[in-house]
């Protein structure tokens, strides 16, 4: 897009005044909790660096110590000049930082962030001087199940399906330089129906009454001029619609995304203070829909079967950071190679460069929030108020098309019974909703679902002739609680019903392949390529024959630590010949069959 800048952390709202900051800190571990004390709010000693944006637990991060430190703290300097605080504003951002953050700049506190999956930022100008500035960070973690978590372990070594935790810093830092008068934040919403991009947006200004404020939209597909639209300013938030049908530009009026097809639009927002621009950013947006339709999922009107993948995003020597840019466009175009059209983001929210790329590559995508593992006042709160900022962060990318919030009853153990995790589950589906009422939402991703617009269920059967059965003589009994479809997990908690819904089987597979004795998988471990084919092809086509259900999504992309259950290893290399693989996730399912 014309917006697309190497590297930049926030590809929809794209200004040039930035500064990455990533790179060598100075950093310490406070196990003694003394950090303040000594003054570290104003510099840490330059004993020990570390590269950001990696967690200390990583090699990448020139540390690689697994061990649990609940605090830790960095420091740099940074370069202001006289131009950039003369009439201009200073911005910190933090694209992740794991779990309670507390910044200062030159010894002075500018903010607190609690939550290690969302953006946030803190206007620092106040606190910068010219020359040399101070940036010191205190990122204090624990092993409280209560706090969103993700597959971070919580005990001193991994088990199960959890996997070493992250601590501190793991995504990019960066300062950007705004005027007085800037934009910053962009909700775009696409309107299918009426060919129309709806925008809100919030525009920051000392003042909005006694100077004439303006914000002008312009539209282009590729270099093609489609629309411009202006309006007023008179208060922080401004919506704003930008009617994109253009006939002579394309014979439908509108370009559309899909994944086969992911047209995109540049977007280009000016602020004019006085008839003069102030402030200009550049973004981008899709026009598409997705919608239900009984028991189908449809993309702009036709439906869509979905050939997902489970992604956690984990690599060997940055964990859950992608060692670049590069790796980030790898992973999809070795994905779309086999033959999937969509990720589930696993227990992770991921860098939003790798959204954009889903965007610009057409890969579905299903974003789902890091769990918690108690169920108590604070763990429901914190979920919420961090869930609801995630929502909004990534509202406006198209490949997103579905928001799964809650998987496998982890943080509502007692859900299938008890009504108090059976409101919180519906109390977070009606959050989102409220926040984003186009999107489908899944609560309880797998089973014992309350009110789901899609229902999913996870079934490791390893052998497909049994999964077929299951699903083909059993689908009434298993949707209406007569018998249970896997590890003795019903698909609805107690007093709610199947009404209907698109079903999608989102977990299957995790066959444990690789050359060595070592990690697990799911059911009985295969030895050669021909075998995790076969098994592959048994299961994934039990799935396609099912006339009733409209996706899948395998388990998984990669192996993860002690996993090897990937169609990759830890390395990115094809454990099978992933042309075989395309082949069969590409056979026509029997829902399509008409």
């Amino acid at each position: 897009m014309k917006s697309y800048i190497p590297d930049y952390p926030r590809p929809q709202l794209v200004r040039s005044s930035w500064e990455n900051l990533n790179g060598s800190w100075n950093f310490a571990f406070d196990d003694e909790k003394q950090g303040l004390n000594k003054g570290w709010n104003q510099g840490v000693p330059a004993e020990k660096t570390i590269q950001v944006p990696f967690a200390y637990e990583t090699k990448a991060s020139g540390i690689g110590d697994e061990t649990i430190h609940s605090q830790v703290w960095y420091s740099r300097t940074v370069e202001v000049k006289e131009e950039s605080l003369s009439g201009r504003r200073i911005l910190l951002h933090f694209e992740g930082c794991d779990y309670r953050t507390t910044v200062w700049v030159n010894g002075q506190q500018a903010g607190t962030h609690v939550g290690g999956y969302a953006r946030f930022s803190f206007d620092v100008t106040h606190l910068l001087h010219v020359g040399e500035n101070v940036i010191a960070v205190l990122a204090e973690d624990s092993e409280d199940t209560r706090q969103p978590r993700g597959k971070q372990r919580w005990k001193g070594e991994n088990f199960g399906c959890w996997y070493v935790q992250t601590t501190g810093i793991w995504k990019t830092v960066w300062m950007e330089s705004v005027p007085e008068t800037y934009l910053s934040t962009l909700k775009l919403t696409p309107n299918l129906t009426q060919a129309r991009l709806e925008l809100e947006g919030q525009v920051e200004a000392p003042t909005y009454n006694g100077e004439e404020l303006m914000m002008e939209i312009t539209v282009r597909y590729e270099d093609t001029f489609i629309a411009r639209t202006a309006v007023a300013i008179t208060q922080k938030y401004v919506n704003a619609q930008v009617d994109v049908c253009n006939t002579k530009e394309h014979e439908w009026s509108v370009h559309t995304w899909t994944p086969a097809n992911p047209q995109l639009y540049d977007l280009e927002i000016q602020i004019f203070k006085n008839h003069q621009p102030v402030d200009t950013v550049l973004s981008y947006f899709g026009m598409r829909e997705i919608r239900i339709d009984g028991r189908q999922i449809l993309l702009n009107g036709s439906p869509l079967y979905q050939r997902l993948i489970l992604d956690q995003g984990y690599w060997a020597d940055s964990h859950l950071t992608p060692p670049d840019e590069a790796a980030l466009i790898e992973d999809i175009d070795k994905l779309q190679r086999l033959g999937y059209n969509g990720v589930r983001k696993h227990q992770k929210i991921e860098d939003e460069r790798f959204l954009y790329w889903c965007d610009v590559k057409g890969m579905l995508v299903w974003s789902e929030m890091a769990a918690a593992y108690t169920f108590d006042d604070t763990a429901v709160s914190d979920f919420m108020s961090q869930w609801a900022e995630i929502v909004r962060q990534n509202y406006s990318h198209p490949a997103i098309i579905t928001w799964t919030p809650v998987n496998e009853s982890w943080g509502v153990p007692k859900i299938k019974t008890e009504k108090p995790q059976q409101d919180f589950a519906q109390a977070i589906y009606y959050l989102t909703k409220s926040l984003d009422p186009n999107r489908p939402v899944i609560v309880n991703d797998g089973w014992e679902h309350t009110v789901s617009d899609i229902i999913t269920l996870h079934d490791y059967e390893e052998k497909g002739s049994i999964f077929l059965e299951r699903y083909e003589k059993y689908a009434k009994e298993l949707l209406d609680g007569t018998i249970y479809h896997n590890l003795d997990r019903a698909a609805f908690a107690d007093g709610f019903a199947y009404r209907g819904q698109p079903i999608i089987i989102s977990e299957f597979g995790g066959i444990a392949y690789n050359n060595d004795d070592s990690g697990w998988g799911y059911g009985n471990k295969v030895n050669t390529e021909e075998e995790f084919l076969a098994r592959f092809a048994e299961i994934t086509g039990a799935i396609q024959k099912l006339p009733y259900c409209c996706g899948y999504c395998y388990t998984q992309v990669t192996d993860v630590q002690q996993e090897i259950n990937g169609l990759m290893d830890m390395q990115r290399n094809f454990k099978a010949d992933p042309d075989k693989i395309r082949a069969i996730n590409l056979q026509t399912p029997s829902c399509l069959h008409r």
